[in-house]
């Protein structure tokens, strides 16, 4: 049994396969839009996987537990992987004239502000252990640590002058991986895999320092494993086959959830994640980039950044170097990346006969979703008549979003002026105004893509006739 940089080049390459999905697991929630450490929802951070150290009182715990099936073949060896987030304190200093140093609570530089914020420095525990060891008495124990330590950084004004520094402090964290396997009684040679993470660190609960903020330097973060067989392969834990269902059920797994990963039709590789996702995740081809949150709404959060002000960017290129990478690709992401983000058609079938897509199936000119498809309808010449005034493209209404049906973001328009952009009519044959907001920042990115607030006539009142 080993425990350091002993992965072979095959298993790298399959861990590698596997990465893309499990950094998105590692940095899930890191930092959120609008990506500044001001925003509330910043304030309370590292949601998934969150191993405190023992002792601490709450709804967090000192350890988690993977369960899982596998068929390993003779002399097959296991290769897992330990990844999670260590927490360090970044406190900003200012220089003073006499060559020190204080600490302030914001650093102001042309191209952003630096302000105080919990980084996450990426940590690994790798184990190697054959099957047969690990069906031994106990099986493996590794023990691992971290040290404290501090670290500074100089921050440099446009002519290169030092005018503050970023210290970066960690605590030490400690913590065990245990893993046995035990063979299974039933028709075929199964074994059940059992891998425990737990938290070790030393840590007093006296005083203040009992509180969630205290204890996060000390806590494994975001913990996930990659396990990797070199002979032999895993069974899914969400489908399993008949005959190995009872002994799925009988699996106890504790705050992780394992899944097959990598390319679908290889069960050799398995990702043990606190966020619940379905054998052989993959991040959607589309997304341009990491934005630390859900793949799914990749377009509305690369268009909300954009609209960003330009001191708020400054705040969120200050708060993290990820954030300001995320400011950086909604600044500079192209009309056509961004138009891969509006949807995707994964497969295509004839809906005139049953069964799997289809590559020959006739597809129409115009997609049922455009508007040129129904010549009947024109968004931007259309007219509607609203308290007997003709209301379209290019009028000014007063926005009187009706309680009825409306959310709370369209109550916070009452009141407001608007444009009409168009004038829209759905499948039920109900009429639909899209409007942009008078004196919004980023109202003309919303119409440049087509991204508007929706109201129905009687629920504005004109302003002016056409």
């Amino acid at each position: 049994m080993t425990t350091t940089a002993t992965f072979s080049p095959r298993t790298r390459s399959r861990f590698a396969t596997a990465r893309e999905v499990a950094d998105a697991v590692l940095f899930e929630g890191y930092v959120l839009y609008p990506y500044r450490a001001s925003a509330a929802k910043n304030r309370l951070r590292w949601q998934f996987g969150v191993l405190v150290p023992p002792g601490r009182a709450g709804d967090e715990h000192d350890f988690q537990q993977t369960e899982c099936l596998m068929e390993p073949k003779s002399g097959a060896t296991l290769c897992v992987e330990l990844r999670f987030l260590h927490a360090r304190r970044r406190t900003v200093q200012r220089a003073r004239e006499d060559g020190g140093f204080e600490t302030v609570p914001e650093l102001h530089l042309d191209d952003r502000v630096l302000v105080p914020w919990d980084e996450g420095a990426e940590e690994r525990v790798e184990i190697t252990a054959t099957v047969a060891e690990l069906t031994r008495d106990g099986g493996v124990t590794v023990p691992f640590t971290r040290p404290a330590r501090e670290d500074t950084e100089p921050v440099h004004d446009g002519d290169g002058r030092t005018v503050g520094r970023l210290v970066r402090r960690c605590e030490e964290i400690a913590g065990t991986v245990r893993l046995t396997a035990r063979e299974l009684d039933g028709p075929y040679r199964v074994m059940r895999l059992t891998a425990v993470v737990r938290n070790t660190s030393a840590w007093s609960p006296d005083g203040a320092d009992t509180d969630r903020d205290a204890v996060l330097p000390r806590s494994l973060v975001a913990a996930h494993l990659l396990l990797h067989l070199d002979a032999g392969s895993f069974l899914s834990m969400t489908d399993p086959p008949e005959w190995a269902r009872g002994a799925v059920r009988a699996c106890r797994n504790q705050h992780t959830w394992p899944v097959l990963a990598g390319e679908p039709g290889r069960a050799d590789l398995l990702l043990s994640s606190p966020i619940i996702l379905e054998d052989h995740p993959a991040i959607a081809p589309e997304s341009p980039g990491a934005l630390y949150d859900a793949t799914e709404i990749d377009e509305i959060l690369a268009l909300r950044t954009a609209a960003l002000t330009d001191q708020e960017k400054r705040e969120a290129r200050g708060t993290d170097e990820r954030a300001a990478a995320v400011i950086d690709l909604a600044d500079s992401m192209p009309p056509e990346i961004l138009e891969r983000l509006h949807g995707a058609v994964r497969a295509l079938r004839d809906v005139t006969e049953p069964g799997p897509a289809r590559p020959d199936a006739a597809r129409p000119d115009t997609p049922w979703w455009d508007p040129a498809s129904d010549g009947s309808a024109d968004p931007e010449r259309d007219r509607v008549v609203v308290d007997g005034r003709p209301v379209g493209a290019g009028s000014r209404v007063l926005l009187r979003p009706g309680p009825r049906r409306t959310d709370a973001q369209d109550l916070f328009l009452h009141g407001r002026s608007a444009h009409v952009e168009a004038v829209l009519h759905d499948v039920d044959g109900g009429v639909h105004l899209a409007v942009t907001v008078e004196d919004d920042p980023g109202a003309d990115i919303r119409r440049e893509q087509g991204r508007f607030l929706y109201f129905q006539p009687d629920e504005v009142v004109p302003l002016e006739d056409l």
